[in-house]
């Protein structure tokens, strides 16, 4: 059984955005892909703020008939939104995960005018983490933040890479290391920039064998100010804030896992079944009916490690106390989105590394970032291990 660990009022919401993604995605995924459409991206984004569906992770902030909203029914979404097309749900993730540490840290000032448009859907939020020297090992950042007192200002220098929705997001929060710290996680610190602040440059967009629609690129500071107020948290604070945002990313990249594993098992199944191989189905074949049996019990297992995290959220654990089944949720159901999507192709043979012949070449393509986006499937494997270690501190 699928969903196990849902209730009905989950699975309702799952087949009502099921269907709303049906009616507004689906028939735009073929231009975002294709033509790399921005148009159909924002088209879709604006849907999902109009419908609310924006809101689901803010219970103070939801108005829809859901009783209890939360990371559960944030991660369906997403899930939902890969299985159909994994650029634009980076899209809407990226977004989200800018308007967690606005929902959680900043002014009310602030949230009014950077958070409330995310949620309607008529603008479009980044994250910039990774610098030219700096993946993983966040806290070896270069990017300085410091406070100007005189303006009273927060003036940023730095250069970050690989930032979903460079150049096209309204918003930016921008981690570094703040004034008069040593390169640490106890100097990080996390401000708000917004897209027309004086400083701020977007040198190049990236351009990746998947992904094709999603906007990634690079992000200049120089001498980027902005006011005191645009803070989130406090000075110093920024590693925390981060941990949790990582935590609510790594979950929802769960539900982008599953999206894209299901989608593919999907092709693969219907296609065992149909195509006609030594006079029998080519599902009776034993290699191809292992390659469907492995598929099906990763999926249920990264279902299963997904919604217990999102479960966990919903219920209160955040921090320390989720860091390690969220690393498991994005572990697992990220590597078996790329299972299944390689084993979907050698399934199919010629039909599956051609695009007359249907989404299984673009599904390979799009799930090979999933295990190096929001933290590689070795960070995961590190903070798994970590819990299960208290007593020594592993050396990278």
């Amino acid at each position: 059984m699928r969903d196990f660990l849902l209730d009905d009022a989950d699975r309702a919401f799952r087949s009502e955005v099921r269907e709303f993604l049906q009616r507004e995605l689906a028939p735009r995924a073929a231009d975002i892909e294709d033509r790399q459409d921005w148009s159909a991206v924002k088209h879709v984004v604006r849907a999902l703020g109009e419908a609310g569906y924006l809101r689901l992770m803010f219970p103070d902030l939801y108005r829809g008939t859901l009783t209890s909203p939360g990371l559960t029914h944030a991660t369906i979404l997403s899930e939902e939104a890969a299985y159909l097309n994994y650029a634009f749900e980076t899209t809407i993730g990226t977004a989200l995960s800018c308007a967690y540490p606005l929902h959680r840290h900043a002014s009310e000032r602030l949230r009014d005018a950077y958070l409330a448009p995310i949620l309607d859907g008529t603008a479009i939020g980044a994250i910039c983490v990774t610098e030219a020297n700096v993946g993983s090992d966040s806290a070896g950042m270069e990017t300085r933040i410091d406070f100007d007192a005189r303006t009273n200002e927060w003036v940023i220098n730095g250069f970050k890479r690989y930032i979903s929705n460079a150049s096209v997001a309204d918003v930016y929060i921008v981690y570094g290391i703040a004034t008069g710290t040593d390169p640490s996680q106890a100097g990080m610190t996390a401000v708000a920039v917004p897209a027309t602040a004086a400083g701020i440059r977007f040198p190049r967009n990236y351009t990746f064998m998947g992904r094709r629609g999603c906007i990634v690129g690079e992000v200049e500071f120089s001498d980027c100010r902005v006011p005191a107020d645009h803070l989130l948290g406090e000075q110093g604070g920024g590693f925390r804030i981060m941990r949790g945002m990582f935590n609510f990313e790594r979950a929802i990249l769960g539900g982008s896992g599953l999206g894209v594993a299901r989608s593919a098992f999907d092709i693969a199944t219907a296609h065992a079944q149909r195509r006609q191989s030594f006079g029998q189905a080519l599902g009776c074949k034993q290699l191809i009916w292992e390659k469907i049996a492995q598929m099906s019990w990763r999926i249920d297992a990264a279902e299963l490690l997904t919604y217990r995290a999102t479960k966990m959220y919903d219920a209160g654990a955040d921090g320390k106390a989720l860091m390690k089944e969220a690393a498991m949720a994005k572990l697992v159901a990220t590597e078996t989105a790329n299972f299944c999507a390689n084993e979907t192709v050698q399934i199919l043979g010629g039909d599956g590394i051609t695009k007359e012949f249907g989404r299984a070449e673009q599904l390979y393509r799009d799930a090979r970032a999933l295990t190096i986006v929001g933290g590689t499937s070795e960070i995961a494997k590190y903070l798994i291990a970590g819990r299960d270690l208290p007593d020594i501190r592993i050396n990278l």
